[in-house]
């Protein structure tokens, strides 16, 4: 079997014009990489939402990131005061990947 080291998988769901934000954080911890998922509706606490394909009112993505418990903490460090100002929402779990060094 191949070997496999842990690291954290990131995910963060964001108001698609607060992408731009996001990604300098990512950048300012130094993660290496990150992939934006366009999402089209959900619902929460608030209630339901959709993409508004017209206006992009409602629009959110998902940005997902796999980086080493080190770079996990600073990450949410520095997006915590986003949290509650933004109404975003953050998931940090443990993940087994091949190929660990490029995290």
């Amino acid at each position: 079997m191949v070997a496999t080291v842990q690291r954290k998988r990131i995910e963060i769901l964001v108001d698609t014009p607060l992408v731009p934000r996001i990604i300098a954080i990512i950048k300012k911890v130094d993660i290496s990489g990150w992939s934006v998922i366009k999402i089209a509706s959900g619902g929460g606490r608030d209630g339901r939402w959709d993409h508004d394909e017209v206006t992009g009112a409602a629009a959110k993505s998902i940005v997902l990131m796999i980086a080493s418990e080190e770079k996990a903490g600073l990450f949410a460090d520095e997006v915590a005061p986003l949290l509650e100002s933004h109404g975003l929402l953050i998931t940090i779990g443990n993940v087994e990947v091949v190929r660990g060094e490029r995290f």
